[in-house]
């Protein structure tokens, strides 16, 4: 064997030992990015303008444009969560969450009120921990593979997942500081009721974004 054969073996090797290296600290960068993107999309406010049928559309009121347009204000954490499962996949996705929310309860105010532990009292914490189950279920469905239905079911699950959880944590407090049914019933429908298609269109086209960067990660650190 000739000393350019010899070399090969070794060439290939130490290739191979330079890709094992480089992918962790991509995955390192590319979780504390998401849990950057988490801490960020709570304190961005997107208004969506939208055409609507008014319902008095059949009686004699004069309608103006106005009243065929309505604008919502949503807060678009739930899609980066998507966005996250989407681009990192289910075990990296949970570290991320996991990252966003004990530094929020330990470190710094990151949350829509603040933070600390006693952010564990407030009624909208059971939609952040909500993060968790909602990433291992999309994230599981998506492990077979980026499908248009893939990405229809697991946008489903994991917003029903945040929102179903969310409630019930809801609920769970609001007993325990004797909140009224007019307060429930106004959580509801300020926080789910309303809000869930939003979430589900935006988490919808988050998770068809992420597909593609994730394809193009994979190309160029192949």
């Amino acid at each position: 064997m000739s000393d350019e054969e010899a070399l090969v073996p070794r060439i290939k090797r130490i290739k191979k030992e330079k890709r094992k290296l480089k992918i962790p600290v991509l995955s390192i960068i590319l979780v504390l990015f998401c849990s950057f993107l988490l801490m960020t999309s709570t304190f961005i406010q997107l208004d969506l303008t939208h055409f609507v049928i008014p319902l008095d559309i059949f009686s004699n009121k004069n309608l103006t444009r106005d009243d065929f347009l309505y604008t919502y204000s949503i807060i678009p954490q739930i899609p980066a969560v998507l966005f996250v499962v989407g681009l990192l996949g289910r075990r990296l996705s949970i570290t991320s969450i996991l990252i966003y929310i004990l530094t929020g309860l330990f470190l710094l105010p990151i949350f829509a009120l603040g933070g600390g532990l006693n952010y564990l009292t407030e009624c909208g914490f059971g939609y952040i921990l909500a993060y968790i189950p909602a990433v291992f279920f999309a994230g599981s469905i998506l492990k077979s593979g980026f499908s248009f239905l893939n990405i229809l079911k697991a946008t489903l699950v994991g917003v029903v997942t945040i929102h179903f959880a969310g409630i019930i944590y809801m609920l769970f407090i609001a007993s325990i500081k004797n909140e009224g049914l007019g307060f429930i019933k106004g959580w509801i429908m300020s926080q789910s009721l309303l809000k869930i298609a939003y979430d589900y269109v935006l988490s919808f086209i988050a998770l068809f974004i992420a597909k593609y960067l994730n394809k193009y990660i994979k190309y160029i650190f192949d």
